[in-house]
């Protein structure tokens, strides 16, 4: 009897793993990809050699901010004033660290980054721009300039054909689909771990060097005995020793790694991502380790999971004690929940989506605390969003007058609903 519950527990642990790893076909970007010849091809799509996941960014320019119609001449003033001063203390621009957010003085334009699962189809319009039909209806229209999700070769895992590289100017429409949720041939599997950076612990999806993600992913550079290409499936973990790589294979074998951006000052950073955090970007002078699982205790997303899309509502606190309640535009430009939101924590990098967020509470001119729904806090700083580089924030009350606009040293709190 003690031997059979023995037989019993060990095929109950594997039917947990087999799954578990086969839940995760449903957090791949799937979908249909339709040509300029009426061509249609089906299946999971990787954009370019990175995103591959419902969780991963797109990221694009928008052309213009409609909103700045709603502040009063003399605010539009202040705001100019304010920009100016923002430029020369920063020479005339800043970049964010997810690809690229360029702001040039007098220039309200913002990024307009988004996890994929938020987007039900994208129709390129010529070879930088691209036109996004969201979850809920939205339409909008995005600029490549600068950045590198429009205008790129898309691949698609078709069942016949095997991996199709497709360029964009073949491409009609890309229309989002649930994935199924056992898919036969796809990219590869998910990379999940922890990462080790400077006394703190990030336990999730592992993207490495911005990039790899993947265990067919390869970790390159240059070994005692040559030129090394591995794939990350194979990896048990990697730690950074100064200007190389100490690499310990599942096999037990161990490798010292050097001379490539994979595994040297020139790598990007490692990104978790997790339940609360749409992705944390630990930098490379802080990062220490990062030990892969053998098994994932997460599920990624599906992409029914980003359909509740709405506008961001709820109620700012001014710091003279007025509340005002209504439609919120964060920033003077986020206006739903499935946009997101940036900060530095210490040398780390944070963002989430207003979807996840409860409340914000500006503790200075240059940061902030936000609430999330389950609870946690974290105070993020060195960011647009949560510091004096913040816009303000219009308030639409639910009677048809013009909105309230509330610069952001006069905040207190930003409670969504």
């Amino acid at each position: 009897m003690k031997r059979y519950s023995y037989l019993l527990a060990a095929c109950l642990v594997l039917t947990i793993s087999i799954t578990g790893a086969l839940a995760q076909d449903e957090g791949f970007i799937y979908g249909k990809v339709f040509t300029v010849d009426n061509k249609v091809y089906e299946g999971p799509i990787r954009w370019g050699k990175e995103e591959v996941y419902w969780v991963d960014l797109f990221n694009a320019g928008k052309e213009k901010n409609n909103n700045l119609r709603y502040l009063s001449s003399r605010e539009r003033e202040q705001l100019d004033d304010r920009q100016h001063s923002w430029g020369e203390w920063n020479g005339g621009y800043w970049r964010k660290w997810f690809d690229g957010w360029e702001r040039n003085e007098n220039d309200y334009t913002h990024q307009f980054t988004c996890q994929f699962g938020e987007i039900k189809s994208i129709s390129p319009a010529g070879r930088k721009y691209a036109d996004l039909v969201m979850q809920n209806g939205d339409r909008i229209t995005v600029t490549g300039e600068g950045y590198n999700d429009v205008g790129l070769e898309i691949r698609i895992m078709d069942p016949e054909m095997g991996e199709l590289d497709m360029s964009w100017g073949r491409i009609e429409k890309i229309e989002f689909m649930k994935a199924p949720k056992i898919i036969p041939n796809k990219f590869g599997k998910p990379l999940y771990g922890t990462v080790e950076a400077f006394g703190e612990k990030f336990t999730g999806f592992i993207q490495w060097d911005h990039d790899e993600r993947l265990s067919t992913d390869k970790l390159d550079g240059d070994s005692e005995d040559g030129d090394v290409s591995i794939e990350m499936g194979k990896i048990r973990s990697i730690e950074r020793r100064g200007g190389r790589c100490l690499v310990i294979l599942k096999s037990g074998r161990e490798l010292r790694m050097e001379g490539s951006n994979d595994v040297d000052s020139g790598n990007r950073g490692i990104i978790i991502m997790n339940k609360d955090l749409v992705a944390v970007d630990v930098d490379w002078r802080e990062f220490d380790k990062v030990t892969f699982s053998e098994t994932i205790p997460a599920t990624l997303p599906a992409f029914n999971e980003f359909a509740d899309q709405r506008p961001l509502k709820g109620t700012v606190v001014t710091r003279d004690g007025k509340a005002l309640t209504g439609r919120i535009v964060y920033d003077l430009d986020e206006e739903y929940t499935y946009e997101l939101l940036q900060g530095k924590r210490d040398d780390y990098e944070f963002i989430t989506s207003f979807r996840q967020v409860k409340k914000i509470e500006p503790l200075s001119e240059y940061r902030a605390t936000l609430t999330f729904l389950s609870g946690e806090k974290i105070t993020l700083d060195d960011a647009q969003d949560v510091g004096e580089r913040n816009q303000g924030i219009l308030v639409f009350s639910d009677a048809k007058t013009d909105p309230v606009y509330v610069l952001w040293e006069d905040v207190k709190s930003v409670e969504f609903k």
